[in-house]
């Protein structure tokens, strides 16, 4: 959510911002209904006052048995209350107007941002490690013959349909090796707190992380109203919803592993092979609470605990920073990781870190108190993913593949596989 205020200091500031996100001009509407509930208020308040002055007079005039001017009086309070009843609702309306228009309009970027609009425009921000170079064609993970036993894409569209997978045996076992890995390193090196949250959310959590309004068609809701999660992002963001934090107690880093689903409205005919664009799926996500001065800092630490894991597992990748037309809709700057795929010859996309500044905490009341102050202000949150298990295991799979159909797994899973070392070409871990 936007801040009024900052509007109304610098409308043609945040005209020029939401420019870079490809969107025209709001400030001059959003002012016109701000200007509008802000006048209904006043009067109602005037008409308090003169209600409240009338009151008084009432029992005076009583007193002096002036009954015209009685009679008059309580006209006057009566018309009064019917008054700022209605003035109180009038702002009411003209107050949800504005709340639904600034809920509609993304975040603003940093000024520093590539300005573009789409992934071409993007810029890269690093590399790490050099794609494996093979001596033999590179296949993608569900033509590898260790993987085939192990992936059941057929069974498990007559289960659920498209999009769907069920994995078992070697495969299932790298898969959730690959959770515990991650969210080892989180919490042991990293310092992260884990986290069990709920898959199930109210519509007040999916709009405190701006999945709603704009975004329903992209998720599940189930036949009472939950929400099924998209990302762990909401119900760990939520936990500082409607609270206020002590500084000291910022800032807060947690992890937790979760399913995922999404409906893939907008990707109809993208990555239908494989596992790549599943509509269930498991992520590790980190999210921050922080104070606003530490948020970039956060960022950059976030960043680097994704790209860790990636580098324990020596899968090459590399890094950009989205530019303004391919950031998503609550981010102010977003980091993509992205995986090199042997079987793809390209690298896609593992991880998103964003920071939202207070765009999130303004949604859902998240504020802190700094020691010695009275007046709380609103925390910055920072969500990425750390990172898609998925992604992940196609990205093992592709980069350890060997000419004979077996896969040699990086040495750092190891023991979280009992010491097995690769899947071989008959689809057993060995």
């Amino acid at each position: 959510m936007h801040d009024i205020k900052a509007i109304r200091q610098n409308p043609e500031g945040f005209d020029t911002a939401l420019a870079l996100r490809g969107l025209s001009g709001m400030s001059l509407e959003i002012l016109m209904l701000d200007t509008a509930r802000r006048a209904k208020i006043t009067a109602a308040e005037t008409a308090l006052a003169e209600r409240n002055a009338a009151s008084k007079m009432v029992g005076a005039a009583k007193a002096k048995g002036d009954e015209a001017e009685f009679q008059r009086l309580r006209q006057l309070v009566g018309e009064k209350k019917f008054e700022i009843t209605a003035l109180e609702e009038e702002a009411k309306a003209e107050d949800a107007r504005l709340d639904t228009l600034l809920a509609g309009l993304p975040n603003l970027p940093f000024d520093d941002i590539p300005q573009g609009t789409d992934e071409s425009n993007n810029v890269e921000m690093h590399r790490w490690g050099t794609p494996v170079a093979l001596d033999f064609t590179a296949m993608e993970h569900f033509e590898l013959a260790a993987v085939k036993t192990g992936m059941d894409f057929e069974t498990a569209a007559k289960i659920s349909g498209s999009r769907f997978v069920i994995l078992s045996g070697a495969v299932a076992r790298v898969h959730r090796a690959l959770a515990q890995f991650m969210l080892d390193t989180h919490t042991d090196e990293n310092g992260l707190t884990e986290i069990n949250t709920p898959v199930l959310v109210r519509s007040e959590a999916m709009y405190g992380t701006s999945q709603l309004p704009k975004f329903a068609e992209d998720s599940y809701q189930t036949t009472n109203g939950w929400w099924l999660v998209s990302t762990a992002e909401i119900p760990l963001t939520n936990t500082a919803a409607g609270v206020i934090a002590e500084e000291a107690d910022l800032p807060k880093r947690m992890v937790a592993h979760s399913l995922c689903f999404r409906s893939e409205a907008g990707s109809a005919g993208r990555d239908t092979s494989g596992m790549l664009r599943q509509h269930q799926f498991e992520k590790v996500e980190m999210v921050s609470i922080t104070k606003p001065e530490d948020s970039m800092d956060e960022l950059n630490r976030m960043t680097k605990c994704a790209e860790g894991i990636l580098e324990r597992l020596n899968l090459p990748y590399r890094t950009v920073v989205l530019c303004t037309g391919d950031m998503g809709f609550g981010a102010r700057r977003t980091h993509d990781i992205e995986v090199w795929l042997p079987g793809q010859n390209t690298y896609r996309e593992i991880s998103s870190c964003s920071v939202c500044g207070d765009f999130q905490a303004r949604r859902m009341n998240a504020r802190f108190r700094r020691t010695g102050e009275k007046k709380p202000e609103f925390v910055h949150t920072l969500n990425g993913s750390g990172l898609a298990v998925g992604r992940c295991l196609i990205a093992v799979l592709e980069n350890g593949q060997q000419a004979d159909g077996s896969v040699l797994l990086p040495e750092a899973l190891h023991p979280w596989l009992g010491g097995k070392t690769q899947i071989t070409a008959e689809g057993a871990l060995k």
